[in-house]
C-alpha cells in the first residue's frame, strides 16, 4: 500500500480534503458542547422567570380579584419593557462583551421576578410586568448574536435549533416544577403556593448569572479551551460568512428597510402564536377537565416533550438541505392547524394531541426564523438589526395574551382567541414568501 506521501495528486487531495473537514466538524462539535448547553440552561431560567405566570395564574387571580382581562394586560405589558430597551441592550452587548451583560441581565430579572411574592394589586402586578421585561431586554437577541460570532450561517441554523429547545426545556421541567411547587408549598410560612413560586423559580437565574462571569468567552479570540488552530479556523469561517453578507444595515436604516419591517412581521405572527400557548396553556389544560395544579404542570410537560423532539430536525434538515423558507412556513402551518382544531375538542386526551402539534409546530418555527435575519446582517448592524426586528415582533408577546383575555371575558370562551392565533400564524406563513430565496439559502 502506498503510503500517503507517495500517493497520487487527486489522492493526496482527496486526503487533504477529508482531514480538513473532519478537523472542522470536531472543532464545531466542541464549540457546540461549551456553549450550546450553558446558554440553553440560561435561558431556560430566563423562560422560567418569564412565564411562570401562566402557572401562577391558576391560584393568583383568585386570590387577588383579577380578571381575565387584568391578567392577559399583566402578561403582555412585560413585552413593552422589552420593545423599549431591547435595541440598546443589545447595542450595548456588542460594544462590552457578552459575558458582563448577559450576566447583568440575569441577576437583575431574577430579583424582580422574585419581586411578585408583595403584588397585591394590579397595578403593582402591571410595574414589575414591565420592570421585568425592562430587565431582561436583549437577552434572547443577544444570545443570537453571539453565536453569530462563533458559527457561520451554513452551520447556524442547527446551533439555533439547539438553543431553542430550551423553551420546550422550559416547558418540561417548569411545567411539572411549577405545579408540585404550587400544591407542596401551599401555605408553608403563610404564603400562597403561587408566591412561593416566584420565589423558588428566581433561584436558578441568580447563580446562573453569577457563573456566566467565569464560563463565558466574549469570542474565539479569548477562548482558552480553543487551541491556535482552532481559533484560526473559527475567525476564517466567520469572516468569510461576513464577507459574503448581502448588506450591512444600520438601525436607523431599519426604519425605511422593507425586508426588515418584512421579517418583523412574520416573527410577529411566530411570537404571537408562542404566546398564545405559553401564557394560556395551563388555563387550556384545566378547562380541559384537570383541577389539580400538579397534574396541570405535569400534562403541559406532553406538548414541549413532542417540540424538543421536533427541533433539531428540522434544524438539521434546514442545514442539509440549505433551504429557509419552508422550513419556516411549514411548522407554522401546522402549528395554525394545531390551534384550529384545539376548540373543536373536549376530552383531555385530544387536547393535549392538538396543542402537541401546535408546540412541535410554532417552536420549530421560531427557532428557523433566525436564519433570516442573521443571513443578511453583520457587525454592529446585526445587533442593532436583529435587536429591532425581535423587539418590534415581540409586541406580539403584549398583544397575544392582552387580545386573548379580552377575547375569553368577552365571550366565555377560548374559541375566539384560539382562532385568532391560528389566523395570524397562517398570514405569517404566507409573508415567508415574500423573503427572496437567495438572500437565506446558504
Amino acid at each position: 500500500m502506498k503510503s500517503r506521501l507517495n500517493a497520487p495528486p487527486i489522492a493526496a487531495d482527496l486526503a487533504s480534503s477529508t482531514d480538513t473537514a473532519s478537523f472542522e466538524a470536531k472543532t464545531y462539535a466542541k464549540v457546540g458542547r461549551r456553549l450550546i448547553p450553558f446558554l440553553m440552561l440560561c435561558y431556560l431560567g430566563a423562560y422560567l422567570d418569564r412565564v411562570n405566570v401562566g402557572f401562577a395564574k391558576l391560584q393568583m387571580l383568585n386570590d387577588l380579584r383579577f380578571s381575565e382581562t387584568v391578567y392577559g394586560m399583566g402578561a403582555g405589558i412585560f413585552f413593552l419593557g422589552y420593545f423599549l430597551f431591547e435595541v440598546p441592550s443589545n447595542v450595548i452587548l456588542h460594544r462590552v462583551g457578552a459575558r458582563n451583560w448577559l450576566a447583568r441581565i440575569m441577576l437583575t430579572w431574577a430579583v424582580i421576578s422574585a419581586c411578585f411574592v408583595f403584588v397585591k394589586t394590579p397595578t403593582m402586578f402591571y410595574v414589575l410586568r414591565f420592570l421585568l421585561g425592562v430587565a431582561e431586554a436583549g437577552f434572547a437577541p443577544g444570545v443570537i448574536l453571539y453565536l453569530t460570532y462563533w458559527f457561520p450561517a451554513a452551520r447556524r441554523a442547527k446551533a439555533l435549533s439547539l438553543f431553542f429547545m430550551a423553551i420546550p426545556l422550559a416547558g418540561i421541567v417548569g411545567g411539572p416544577l411549577s405545579g408540585y411547587i404550587m400544591h407542596a408549598f401551599a401555605g408553608v410560612h403563610g404564603l400562597a403556593g403561587w408566591k412561593w413560586l416566584f420565589i423558588l423559580e428566581a433561584l436558578p437565574s441568580l447563580v446562573l448569572g453569577v457563573v456566566i462571569l467565569f464560563y463565558l468567552d466574549n469570542g474565539i479570540a479569548g477562548a482558552k479551551w480553543l487551541t491556535d488552530a482552532e481559533k484560526a479556523l473559527l475567525t476564517r469561517n466567520v469572516e468569510k460568512d461576513k464577507s459574503q453578507t448581502v448588506e450591512h444595515v444600520s438601525i436607523r436604516a431599519f426604519i425605511g428597510d422593507r425586508r426588515l419591517w418584512l421579517m418583523a412581521s412574520i416573527y410577529f405572527c411566530v411570537v404571537l402564536g408562542q404566546y398564545g400557548l405559553t401564557f394560556w396553556l395551563p388555563t387550556i389544560i384545566r378547562r380541559a377537565g384537570v383541577a389539580d395544579p400538579l397534574w396541570v404542570g405535569i400534562f403541559t410537560a406532553i406538548p414541549y416533550l413532542c417540540a424538543i423532539i421536533t427541533l433539531p430536525l428540522v434544524g438539521a434538515s434546514a442545514d442539509k438541505r440549505r433551504e429557509r423558507r419552508l422550513h419556516l412556513a411549514i411548522p407554522m402551518l401546522v402549528a395554525a392547524a394545531g390551534f384550529a382544531t384545539l376548540p373543536m375538542l373536549g376530552s383531555v386526551g385530544a387536547s393535549i394531541v392538538c396543542v402537541s402539534v401546535a408546540a412541535a409546530g410554532i417552536l420549530a418555527s421560531s427557532s428557523q426564523f433566525w436564519s433570516l435575519p442573521t443571513a443578511v446582517l453583520g457587525g454592529m448592524s446585526a445587533a442593532a438589526g436583529i435587536a429591532a426586528v425581535n423587539c418590534f415582533a415581540n409586541l406580539a408577546g403584549f398583544f397575544s395574551p392582552a387580545i386573548v383575555g379580552w377575547l375569553n371575558d368577552l365571550t366565555g370562551k377560548s374559541t375566539a382567541g384560539l382562532i385568532f392565533i391560528s389566523t395570524a400564524i397562517v398570514v405569517g406563513a404566507g409573508l415567508v414568501f415574500l423573503v427572496p430565496a437567495k438572500t437565506v439559502n446558504r
